[in-house]
């Protein structure tokens, strides 16, 4: 390894444990930043020294679950993963992860890279970690006043997907209408997945759906079946446009914990089970499924493999406080705020429910999209829901226009988790829904008072 290496690995690694030894941080992304203004070619040096390579894992929603199942898998094999397991997802994060993993001397000790990657980062990664695959989940509307419309990102995937290598896979969501269009030149370097369980379709196309038009002649879609937002089975009037044939089928979701979930590849059947619940959590398992079955790893591993996969950083986390069960639920958007709220109508346990809404730069200032919230379906609850944080008064406007009254309205987020969680009777249940930033800092309250792990140690 070169000097500039060592250099600023040693930069990294020393950054890292003033952050955690000084409490300023856990030394995710800070690391990455210095080492990367010294050497802003040290991320590929780091990666290319993989035995096995890297595999990418792009989303809207998921990334973060999806590639902690991905790593599981891979760890069940016997391989080492080197992995941006915190969610610090720009390449400073990833850098941060990558210098964690390597010896002072800039040698990376692992077998193979696990690397989540922010939509807007996506082509510096992939030409920063040339991976041997890479998986796309989705493509959801996620803070506008950051990303701006669709279209901008798929612009940015597309030049994503011109610079990987010629022998990279592509695993996609083909029940995402942009994202089949999108790796449709990939031809047989690309493994597709997909549900087909007519019981967990919703009845039509929610009125806040991402996308509702061709990509490619820009009719209306026609759905067969919706499953999430605006994946589904689809077809265009217009054109020859249709969902392509799966590489790997998602059939038979139950959907609520434990989540099972059975999985065809031509004419082989898998059973799989999670301890995550939801339909966009039977979506992330299949994901990193169809991922580890196209690294040919053997069926009966992967289902091993899946087993283990635990909630990671505000997805589904589950804690003890002052003799109450909560479940933590990150929302940053409208699909994935419907979600949340289909998840808690399933349920077994109706549960009080506290909503914890931020504007900081790093939830997105624009809030409007909480209009676009199916938050009328919170009636069907009929249990207490509270609001909280900095935009916690906008939350309590849009649940009195959905005919929900909310139950109190609390104003930080530590004095809203104590006041809320007094109103639960002992020994029983409550949802936490919270943006991310509001998410953090009830983590690390938590984490203050010993009740969960800092997220970069999860």
């Amino acid at each position: 390894m070169g000097l500039r290496t060592s250099l600023a690995t040693v930069a990294g690694r020393a950054v890292t444990w003033g952050a955690r030894r000084f409490r300023i941080g856990g030394g995710t992304a800070l690391p990455g930043f210095l080492a990367l203004q010294l050497h802003p070619g040290l991320l590929r040096e780091l990666a290319r020294q993989l035995p096995h390579g890297t595999i990418v894992i792009a989303g809207t929603n998921g990334k973060t679950t999806t590639a902690r199942a991905v790593a599981a898998l891979l760890e069940t094999s016997g391989l080492a993963v080197v992995h941006n397991r915190s969610g610090s997802n720009l390449p400073r994060g990833i850098a941060s992860a990558f210098i964690e993993a390597s010896s002072l001397t800039g040698r990376i000790r692992g077998d193979i890279g696990v690397v989540e990657v922010d939509e807007f980062a996506l082509p510096a990664a992939v030409q920063a970690l040339q991976p041997r695959m890479l998986v796309l989940l989705n493509l959801f509307r996620d803070q506008l006043d950051r990303y701006g419309e669709l279209e901008t990102v798929v612009r940015t995937w597309r030049a994503a997907l011109a610079a990987l290598p010629s022998d990279a896979l592509v695993v996609v969501n083909a029940d995402d209408p942009v994202l089949a269009d999108l790796t449709e030149p990939f031809g047989a370097r690309r493994w597709t997945f997909g549900l087909d369980d007519l019981t967990v379709a919703l009845p039509a196309l929610p009125h806040a759906a991402d996308w509702r038009l061709c990509p490619r002649c820009g009719s209306t879609l026609t759905y067969e079946r919706v499953f999430l937002g605006h994946l589904g089975i689809y077809r265009c009037a217009g054109c020859a446009f249709t969902r392509p044939p799966l590489t790997v089928t998602g059939r038979s979701v139950d959907s609520v914990v434990p989540l099972q979930l059975e999985i065809t590849v031509g004419s082989s059947a898998l059973m799989l089970e999670s301890q995550l619940a939801g339909v966009y959590n039977a979506y992330n398992v299949l994901a990193a499924a169809a991922a580890g079955l196209a690294l040919g790893l053997d069926a009966a591993l992967v289902a091993r493999g899946l087993a283990t996969v635990e909630a990671a950083f505000g997805r589904q986390e589950r804690v003890r406080l002052a003799g109450r069960e909560l479940t933590l639920v990150l929302v940053k958007n409208p699909t994935g705020f419907n979600e949340a709220i289909r998840l808690l109508v399933l349920a077994r346990q109706r549960c009080p429910v506290l909503i914890l809404i931020n504007d900081l730069d790093a939830d997105g200032r624009d809030v409007s999209w909480l209009w676009d919230v199916d938050v009328e379906a919170l009636q069907q609850l009929a249990v207490p829901i509270s609001t909280g944080g900095i935009r916690g008064g906008e939350m309590a406007l849009r649940l009195a226009y959905a005919g929900v009254v909310p139950a109190a309205r609390y104003r930080g987020v530590a004095e809203a988790l104590d006041r809320w969680v007094a109103t639960l009777p002992p020994g029983s249940c409550g949802w936490v829904l919270a943006t991310y930033t509001a998410m953090l800092q009830l983590r690390r309250e938590l984490a203050r008072r010993g009740l969960l792990p800092s997220f970069w140690v999860q």
